[in-house]
């Protein structure tokens, strides 16, 4: 695919995910809560996560805040790609998703949606924002206790 079209897709997509979220709201019930923030340009996320009987697998992921088209659309495309995923195989996620930024790595054709995303690596100051939601992700994943407000710097 030509560089100008792969552009225009990534661009697309992202002003497609931010103006129509399919995952904003919060998830019922709440089994992790986590509040996330860029103080370099004031993205603020709210992750909310449904897991199951067990608590080893993502049954929904909802997001409320405000932020850049970036911050927002990486937010949402992350919500779809971690339905059904194990808690594992979501932190296994969040490391591809920052080798993915590193310019290190891509996505399996399962889950190229979230290859888009690629394009912010274009632009180094928006990496933080693509960056967001999945440091918050990891925060709320790896925190034991359930709907917990906690502030997670993406610095």
């Amino acid at each position: 695919m030509a560089l100008d079209n792969l552009r225009d897709l990534y661009q697309q997509v992202i002003l497609e995910r931010y103006k129509k979220p399919r995952n904003r709201g919060k998830a019922n019930p709440i089994d992790r809560y986590q509040k996330g923030h860029n103080p370099s340009c004031g993205d603020t996320i709210e992750l909310t996560v449904q897991l199951n009987a067990l608590g080893d697998r993502i049954e929904d992921v909802k997001f409320e805040g405000e932020g850049c088209a970036i911050a927002l659309a990486s937010a949402d495309l992350m919500a779809d790609a971690l339905r059904g995923k194990t808690t594992a195989e979501a932190l296994e996620m969040v490391q591809r998703f920052q080798s993915m930024m590193r310019g290190e790595a891509e996505f399996p054709q399962e889950l190229r949606k979230l290859n888009v995303m690629q394009g912010v690596a274009q632009f180094p100051v928006r990496i933080k924002c693509a960056n967001l939601s999945w440091h918050t992700l990891k925060a709320a994943l790896e925190s034991s206790e359930a709907a917990q407000p906690a502030a997670v710097s993406n610095e």
